[in-house]
């Protein structure tokens, strides 16, 4: 998961001074309760909802308030402690923190942070934090623990008395702990007896018994190769060079290339397959580290514009001070090269890749967004799209840079976040529904296919992640509310002539009509577009009858959501507008009064089904 910043939750006037102080702190916006907290970076009216959107985001939450409040909101999504965010509860006068959840992933860090401005103790309680002062499961920054899945017996050994064995370098200070036997330098080390002991090392180790073996990231791996390089036959050379320079895939800190392989299958899997980021450079910032190549080449240099790729990228990643170890070793179709930086790598240089994140946000109720869309959400680095949906996410965009496009500026609105995500910005379009309904989704993807010279988007903005999470679309909120219509077949129908020529939206109705579909239409009128849906009407009455059931659902997840119903032949456009789906049912739909209201159906054929075997 990306890094997010961390949010401070205050409920009352009383808590405001500890909240700013904490903010502070921490650079964390502040959300207050609405009506009770003077200033805030936004607003919220029920605090357990808010806190239960953000958790579900993986926001960090540091809420000034009872740590109740905080345990009940997110108790019905307690699932797995690897994935849950940091939860952390400070006293309204600033004399307790305690963090609740997420304390190896980064609470008691954070905890100690807060208690620091405040000039208190945070009240840890993990039990390896207590006894060890160190979380041995989560390593500082720069260094990574090859066999997290042994940190819990190790820690537990230590707890029941065992002695600790340390070889190498690690990142902690443990001279105080039990038994220490240190080792200079990053050596392999062995394990022996029932101690537990450390590894430091930038080697491949073997981890049996009692062993925790910690990598520090000070390795740069740059890579370069022809288009389309197989994804095998890199993985293959990279795995030579590391072993033939002792080097396990744990010390590398990422995977550095030139802008213009950000698209590359073989280097993108690579670094899934290390689980390391990939950070790039163009041809100009690879060139200024010519006269440190080993390798110079007037041939790459003719091709990309500059002399090396792999040993530059290597030695741009790790750092002015870096040195190269595995000068380039090639294959037919791929280069690396690997340069060491003389402490853990922790600030990267280069960027990434860049991301369009299509996110679907469903009709605006926070509680119909997927924990997916609020995560993306979380992660971006700016928000795009129509400025009522970037609104409707509430205090979950506070603070986060955002583009606001008007309606019928859709081309620009994705054109934009491309070209951003092509500078290496994680940005999310924000679509009402699913973006992949009749929103922004198939534009984007438009732009991609289309060839440049037609307008479509740039060679970097090409290279991008794209990525898409579901939404609840207007069809399936009108049908739930409705009760269950699309129960057999249906379709959709936008109604908008905009970008659909009126014959050919009047030709997919009546072949809806005949085919006896349930059918959603979507835009069904506009100020000046009056007609279309009393034509859809009336072709529908030609093959179902006149009590057809037809609903209207507007609003959806809101406070101003409402639901009607009519009948076929008495549906009229003045009860419509265009925030308004009409769901029109087939010859077989039917309205059941089942003592709370109406609710519409469409039998499956399950009825039927069941008196032919029943006969038989």
């Amino acid at each position: 998961m990306a890094d997010v910043t961390p949010v401070v939750i205050c409920l009352s006037a009383s808590g405001q001074a500890t909240a700013g102080r904490v903010s502070d702190a921490l650079g964390a916006a502040v959300h207050g309760r609405a009506g009770r907290v003077g200033e805030a970076a936004s607003f919220f009216e029920n605090a357990v909802d808010h806190v239960r959107a953000l958790f579900a985001a993986g926001t960090p939450i540091i809420g000034v308030c009872a740590a109740g409040i905080l345990v009940r909101a997110v108790a019905p999504m307690l699932a797995d402690k690897r994935a849950e965010p940091p939860l952390i509860a400070v006293a309204e006068d600033g004399s307790a923190v305690v963090p609740i959840l997420g304390g190896h992933r980064g609470a008691n860090r954070l905890a100690r942070q807060i208690g620091e401005a405040l000039g208190v103790a945070p009240a840890v309680t993990t039990a390896g934090d207590l006894a060890l002062g160190v979380a041995f499961d989560a390593p500082p920054p720069g260094w990574r623990l090859a066999n997290p899945q042994d940190a819990k017996g190790a820690m537990a050994a230590l707890l029941s008395g065992a002695e600790l064995d340390i070889a190498g370098v690690l990142p902690w200070d443990l001279s105080g702990l039990p038994s220490p036997n240190p080792a200079p330098g990053w050596g392999a080390g062995s394990t022996d007896g029932g101690a537990v002991r450390l590894t430091g090392t930038t080697a491949p180790v073997e981890r049996e018994g009692r062993r925790l073996v910690y990598h520090p990231q000070v390795f740069g791996l740059g890579v370069g190769c022809a288009r389309n390089c197989p994804p095998e036959e890199m993985r293959a050379l990279v795995n030579d060079a590391l072993a033939g320079a002792g080097v396990a895939e744990g010390s590398i800190a990422a995977i550095f290339s030139i802008d213009v392989k950000a698209d590359e299958p073989a280097v993108i899997d690579l670094a899934r397959h290390l689980e390391v980021p990939l950070r790039l450079f163009d041809a100009a910032e690879l060139e200024a580290e010519a006269p440190r190549l080993a390798n110079p080449s007037k041939v790459v240099f003719a091709e990309v514009g500059c002399h090396g790729v792999a040993e530059g990228a290597a030695l741009a990643g790790a750092g002015p001070e870096a040195e190269l170890v595995v000068e380039k070793q090639k294959t037919a179709n791929a280069t690396v090269a690997l340069a060491r930086a003389p402490e853990p790598i922790t600030d990267l240089q280069g960027r990434s890749r860049g991301r369009v994140a299509l996110v679907g946000i469903g009709p605006g109720q926070a509680e119909w967004r997927t924990p997916e869309a609020s995560r993306l959400i979380a992660e971006a680095d700016e928000l795009v799209g129509y400025g009522l949906y970037i609104d409707l996410l509430g205090p979950l965009a506070a603070g986060k840079p955002r583009r606001d496009f008007p309606l019928g500026a859709e081309e620009d609105r994705c054109r934009y976040a491309l070209e951003r995500a092509g500078e290496g910005a994680d940005v999310a379009v924000i679509c009402s529904g699913d973006a992949g309904i009749y929103a922004m989704g198939a534009l984007v993807f438009e732009l991609l296919d289309r060839a440049a010279d037609q307008g479509g988007a740039s060679d970097m903005a090409r290279r991008v992640e794209v990525i898409s999470a579901p939404g609840v679309s207007a069809l399936q909120a009108a049908a739930a509310r409705a009760g269950a219509p699309l129960g057999h077949d249906f379709c959709a129908v936008s109604l908008s002539d905009l970008l659909t020529p009126r014959a050919d939206i009047l030709r997919r109705i009546k072949a809806a009509a005949e085919g006896d579909f349930v059918i959603a239409f979507y835009n069904p009128v506009s100020r000046r577009r009056r007609t279309l849906l009393t034509e859809a009407r009336d072709m529908l009455l030609a093959h179902r009858p006149a009590d057809c059931p037809v609903l209207f659902a507007s609003n959806l997840g809101r406070a101003e959501e409402t639901v009607t119903y009519r009948r076929l032949a008495d549906l009229e456009v003045d009860e419509v507008d265009m925030l308004t789906v009409v769901l029109v049912g087939s010859s077989q739909s039917r309205l059941a009064d089942l003592g709370e209201g109406p609710r519409m159906y469409t039998p499956r054929g399950y009825a039927k089904r069941i008196d032919e075997r029943d006969s038989a």
